[in-house]
């Protein structure tokens, strides 16, 4: 396993000006029902270097990418391959090898980074080197995935379309076959490291139903745009991807990947991951907050001393434990090999809710003091209002449960 030795104990920095950085205290996590003794070495050591390494390398620097153009820190790339969080629960071609439960570990510390830095990771592993991994060829893994893994390339995942969103049987892209060619054309929007990208896994129509075409994006035809404007996200590059007559070979389409249960097979990887990353942005909220009100005096004495502070900051523990349960059970059927898309539905649809309702009570708590990037909570309010809408939104999430519970597709 590539994760690097956990080092010693680590401290956010003490109250750094403006200048400097996020204003942070300490973070130990939240470990109400001791969960950590069922956790083996192996989970404990992934999550603990990540903390360390989201700590140490990654906050500090990441207000200044938020503040002046949106942009995801780049020169960490080599840090996070060395960390082995590229395709980390892949085996083989130089990925981690992860077990489940320590992958979402993994996806919790550095959601609670940021949800740019976890979908960073979560798009690599579980969007384009999940797909290589399971759907391609022996050439196509030995070509992409040990780039992929050492951070040598950056892929992106092309789903969604302008028109088409949670309906993606409706998408318009299409793929034709012209000898020993085939001819791509469509669009394709809110591409996460589209123009980072080397190569872009695309899903097209073809005579022959949805297939899923490796596509590197030098290729003649091919244009990546950012999409700028963002109040959410700003620590992540969201692209719009144009492919107007783009010839790929046939050794480019994934053999293995046809119709769109393919694609969604895709997708329920990555909404595990999110499952868990959302407890760590949520863990990061009610730490701020906790904090925040033991040092705030409010009419003679500590916030943290109200009745209706210490019922919100209740109400936020509550949720993340719960949460807590959920995201680790999921990832045991995970590893037993007895998950459902169902269950990962419920979890991402729960925990993402959860989050965000904890990001608003914290920003809440904060006061003024909230709405300012020396705190977090806004922050990751804003971001996990993208999360509840990405990767099926929480209506969509609804209504798979809802058909799963009653037999009945809703009308």
């Amino acid at each position: 396993m590539a994760i690097a030795p956990p080092g010693l104990a680590f401290r956010y920095v003490e109250k750094p000006s403006r200048t400097e950085g996020i204003v942070l205290g300490d973070f130990t996590g939240i470990d109400f029902l001791r969960l950590d003794e069922t956790l083996s070495d192996e989970e404990l050591l992934a999550r603990d270097s990540v903390r360390e390494f989201v700590t140490r390398e990654f906050l500090p620097r990441l207000q200044e990418h938020i503040r002046q153009d949106g942009s995801f820190p780049m020169e960490l790339v080599p840090e996070i391959a060395k960390l082995g969080l590229f395709g980390a629960n892949l085996t083989g071609y130089g990925c981690a090898g992860m077990n489940n439960v320590a992958y979402g570990l993994v996806m919790q510390e550095l959601e609670r980074g940021d949800s740019g830095l976890r979908s960073f990771a979560s798009v690599q592993g579980s969007l384009v080197m999940y797909p290589i991994h399971t759907y391609g060829s022996e050439a196509q893994k030995d070509q992409w995935l040990p780039q992929l893994a050492d951070g040598r390339a950056v892929g992106c995942f092309g789903l969604t379309e302008p028109d088409f969103g949670s309906h993606i049987v409706g998408m318009r892209t299409r793929a034709e076959k012209r000898g020993d060619q085939w001819v791509l054309n469509g669009t394709k929007r809110w591409i996460t490291n589209g123009s980072l990208s080397k190569v872009a896994v695309i899903w097209a129509h073809t005579d022959d139903g949805v297939r899923g075409f490796l596509v590197e994006t030098d290729r003649p035809g091919f244009e990546a745009r950012d999409i700028k404007g963002k109040f959410s996200l700003r620590a992540s590059v969201t692209s719009e991807l144009f492919l107007q007559d783009v010839e790929v070979p046939e050794s480019s389409r994934l053999p293995g990947a046809e119709g769109l249960k393919a694609p969604l097979s895709c997708l329920t990887q990555a909404r595990y991951g999110i499952a868990w990353g959302a407890l760590g942005a949520a863990m990061a909220c009610y730490d701020e907050a906790l904090q925040y009100s033991r040092e705030r005096v409010v009419d003679g004495g500590p916030l943290a001393q109200k009745q209706l502070t210490q019922a919100k900051l209740v109400f936020m523990h509550t949720e993340i434990v719960k949460g807590q349960l959920l995201a680790l059970r999921l990832g045991q059927l995970k590893d037993q090999g007895k998950l459902h898309h169902t269950m990962v539905s419920l979890a991402k649809r729960n925990n993402v809710d959860i989050a965000l309702r904890i990001a608003r009570e914290a920003r809440d708590l904060l006061g003024a003091n909230g709405i300012v990037d020396d705190y977090q909570s806004m922050r990751h309010m804003m971001n996990l209002e993208t999360v509840r809408t990405y990767e099926g939104t929480h209506d969509i999430h609804t209504l798979i449960l809802g058909e799963h519970l009653t037999g009945f597709r809703a009308l």
